[in-house]
C-alpha cells in the first residue's frame, strides 16, 4: 500500500502541460478545486471529469499513475459513501433495524465519490508535471507581494517544496523498515487495534531517526553551498507565460462557466 502513494512524485515529460508556467498550474489547480465544490449536480462534475480527461491526455501521464494515486484513498471513499447512504433522509429503498438506505443517500454517495476522485486526480496532476524546483519558483513568485510586509516568502516556498519532495522518500524508507521488521518476525497485520499500534513503535523510532538524519544532511549540504535564503538569489531559468498557459486558462474559464450555467439551469 505504501508504494501506491504517489503524492509529491514527479513524472518527467515534455508535454504542453509539463512546459507550462508553474504559476499558472498552481492557479488552475486551485480554480479546479473551487470548480468541483461549486458544482452542485452530477452534470457539473461531468465537466470536471472532461477537464481531467483532456489534461491527462495532453500530459501523457500513464493511467497506472492515476490508479496508484487512488488506492490510498479507497477507505476514505468507502467511509464517505457509507455515511451518505445510511444517514441521509429521503425515500427509503432498504430498511433494517435502525438503518435505512434512501434513494437520495445513494445519489449523494455517488456524487461525493466522484468529487473526491476528481479532487485527488486533479491535484496530483500538478505534482506529476511540475518539478520540485519549478514548484518552488512558482509558489515564491505567486506569494511575491507578501515580501512588502517582510513575510519570508522564499523560506516558506522552500519548506513546502522540501516537505512535498521528501514524502516519496519517507514512504520508501517506511516500507524498507517494515520489511526489515517483518523479516525479524514482527507481526504488523494481526491482533487488536492496540496491539497493532504497539507494533508500530519499532517502525516509528528508526523512521524518526532517519528523517532527522536526512534533515541534518540536507541542512549541511545547503550550508556548504552558501545558501542564505532568497536575498540576492538569481535564477538560471526565468518564468514566462506562453500560449499553452493562455489556452489552459481559457479552457478552465470555459469549464468553470459551464459548471455555473449548469447550476443555474438544473
Amino acid at each position: 500500500m505504501l508504494k501506491d502513494i504517489t503524492i509529491g512524485q514527479y513524472f518527467p515529460g515534455n508535454s504542453l502541460i509539463h512546459r507550462m508556467d508553474p504559476r499558472m498550474k498552481i492557479v488552475l489547480t486551485f480554480a479546479y478545486i473551487i470548480m468541483l465544490f461549486v458544482a452542485n449536480s452530477m452534470f457539473g462534475l461531468l465537466v470536471g471529469i472532461l477537464f481531467l480527461i483532456v489534461t491527462y491526455g495532453i500530459s501523457k501521464v500513464p493511467p497506472r499513475m492515476i490508479l496508484k494515486s487512488m488506492k490510498p484513498i479507497v477507505p476514505i471513499i468507502l467511509f464517505t459513501a457509507i455515511l451518505n447512504m445510511f444517514f441521509v433522509s429521503g425515500t427509503p429503498i432498504v430498511e433494517f433495524w435502525i438503518f435505512k438506505i434512501t434513494r437520495e443517500g445513494i445519489s449523494l454517495a455517488i456524487f461525493m465519490l466522484v468529487r473526491i476522485v476528481c479532487l485527488i486526480a486533479g491535484t496530483s496532476l500538478m505534482t506529476y508535471t511540475t518539478s520540485p524546483i519549478a514548484l518552488t519558483d512558482g509558489i515564491e513568485r505567486l506569494l511575491g507581494p507578501l515580501k512588502k510586509i517582510r513575510f519570508p516568502v522564499h523560506e516558506l516556498a522552500m519548506m513546502m517544496t522540501i516537505a512535498l519532495r521528501f514524502i516519496p522518500t519517507l514512504i520508501e524508507e517506511t516500507d524498507k523498515i517494515m520489511n526489515a521488521q517483518k523479516a525479524r518476525g514482527a507481526d504488523l497485520e494481526t491482533g487488536s487495534l492496540i496491539q497493532r499500534a504497539k507494533a508500530l513503535i519499532p517502525i516509528l523510532i528508526p523512521l524518526f531517526v532517519s528523517a532527522f538524519r536526512r534533515a541534518d544532511e540536507l541542512a549541511l549540504a545547503m550550508e556548504c553551498r552558501c545558501y542564505k535564503g532568497g536575498e540576492g538569489r538569481t535564477r538560471m531559468k526565468i518564468l514566462h507565460m506562453g500560449l499553452p498557459d493562455l489556452f489552459a486558462a481559457l479552457f478552465m474559464t470555459i469549464c468553470f462557466a459551464g459548471v455555473i450555467v449548469l447550476n443555474i439551469l438544473l
